[in-house]
């Protein structure tokens, strides 16, 4: 199998906390090519330690042209009402976060994935062998 370079973004979004204030975070988008089917979302939060989250590449993909998802994780975006913007939500027994982040940084991270790994062609990417023995050996 050809090896594809990794696909990375750093964004700055906000954290909205109220109506009238938000934190601003730096979200760090990546792609890997070996796991198709998956945006890694790292979140640094001062000198904490990162928070992941694993989001759906076509899950992020929807968000920009409506809403998508439900559960854990929800994406939507604005920009039909003048808003540069799409909004995730990210929930967890610890709570709710809502990020308010801009579209078009998501577009060129998925476009440039895409260029890679078109959508539809993800599990010709997977070697099915390596997941395989990694299932049988029970991790």
């Amino acid at each position: 199998m050809e090896s594809l370079r990794t696909v990375v973004r750093a964004v700055v979004v906000q954290l909205v906390i109220s109506r009238d204030y938000s934190l601003t975070l730096c979200m760090r988008l990546r792609y890997e090519p070996t796991d198709p089917y998956v945006v890694r979302a790292c979140f640094f939060i001062g000198n904490e330690e990162p928070v992941e989250w694993v989001l759906g590449r076509d899950l992020l993909a929807d968000g920009l042209k409506g809403s998508a998802g439900d559960g854990d994780i929800r994406i939507w975006s604005a920009v039909g009402r003048g808003d540069p913007a799409m909004y995730i939500t990210l929930g967890s027994c610890g709570g709710t976060a809502l990020l308010e982040v801009p579209v078009r940084d998501v577009k060129n991270f998925l476009e440039n994935t895409e260029a890679l790994v078109p959508r539809g062609t993800e599990s010709g990417r997977i070697d099915w062998d390596r997941e395989l023995a990694h299932l049988l050996a029970g991790n």
